[in-house]
This record gives C-alpha cells, sequence and structure tokens, in this order.
C-alpha cells in the first residue's frame, strides 16, 4: 500500500556520509519534531536525476528552509558512497543525501520502480514529500516527468 497524505513515516534508517565513513540516521531521528522536504530519485548520477531534480533543490534549498523546513533531504536506492561521491558532484551540501542501499524504505513506503528493463533492478519512484513531525502533509508522485517533485512545485506548496 502507498503512503498517503496524513499517514506517520514508517519506521526505518538510512546511510549517509559521516565524518568517519559511512554512518544511519533513523526516520525518528530525521522526522521527529521537525519539519522535512524528502524528495527521492531513481538513481543517482542519471540523467533527470543529475541535470534537473537535484539542481533544482540544490538552486532553492535556502528559499525552501526560509519557509520553515529544517532539512531538505535527497534519498535513492544506492549506496551510501555513490550517494555521497554524487551530492559532492553535485554541490549539494547543504542537503542529506540519504542512501536507501536495499530500497528497504522505499518500499515501506509503497514507492517502488521496476527499473529491471534497464537493467537498475528495484528503485524509488521519482517523488518529493512534506513531513511534519513524522506525518506526511504533501506527497508528489511523478508519473514520469519531472514535475510535482520539482523544487519548484514544492517551494509553492509551501
Amino acid at each position: 500500500m502507498t503512503i498517503q497524505v496524513g499517514d506517520k513515516i514508517p519506521q526505518g534508517s538510512f546511510g549517509v556520509m559521516g565524518e568517519k565513513g559511512p554512518a544511519g540516521i533513523t526516520t525518528a531521528e530525521l522526522f521527529d519534531g521537525k519539519k522535512v522536504v524528502l524528495f527521492a530519485v531513481p538513481g543517482a548520477f542519471t540523467p533527470t536525476c543529475s541535470m534537473a531534480h537535484l539542481p533544482g533543490f540544490v538552486v532553492h534549498v535556502d528559499a525552501i528552509k526560509a519557509k520553515g523546513v529544517d532539512t531538505v533531504a535527497c534519498m535513492s536506492v544506492n549506496d551510501v558512497f555513490v550517494m555521497d561521491a554524487w551530492g559532492k558532484a553535485s554541490n549539494a551540501e547543504h542537503l542529506l543525501m540519504l542512501a536507501d542501499g536495499n530500497g528497504t524504505f522505499t518500499a515501506a513506503l509503497g514507492l517502488e520502480l521496476d527499473g529491471t528493463g534497464y537493467g537498475m533492478g528495484t528503485r524509488s519512484k521519482r517523488f518529493a514529500m512534506i513531513v511534519e513531525n513524522g506525518v506526511v502533509t504533501l506527497l508528489n508522485v511523478d508519473a514520469g516527468a519531472l514535475e510535482g517533485s520539482s523544487a519548484e512545485a514544492i517551494l509553492a506548496a509551501l
């Protein structure tokens, strides 16, 4: 079942790159008592994700945070090393780059994408959500092209 507006974020964890190497962050640490914009991409370093989706959030992160958002996080079904390298290559130092390496959190959200036809396995659908104190207040899932999950769409919704 796909997560909906009004639902509580499922428990889980992500990989992040810490000062001493790979580390973890739980959903409770990320979402409890905070306003978070979480956006997800099918794959780090893939064309639309690298040329439009992530760059939009890099450009607009300050404006998004000025609307009361504590954290802007980018998630992908990639490992922590790939997410760290992609963040550095994209000047995304003001975003939290989250690795859902096995797609466990993506599956818990019900937002899996079958990328086997492209040799990518199971990935995340392209989406963005606003989460307030662990509850989804906005969820935009793109069916194809980058639209509702763009930084501009999220900024307008805030």
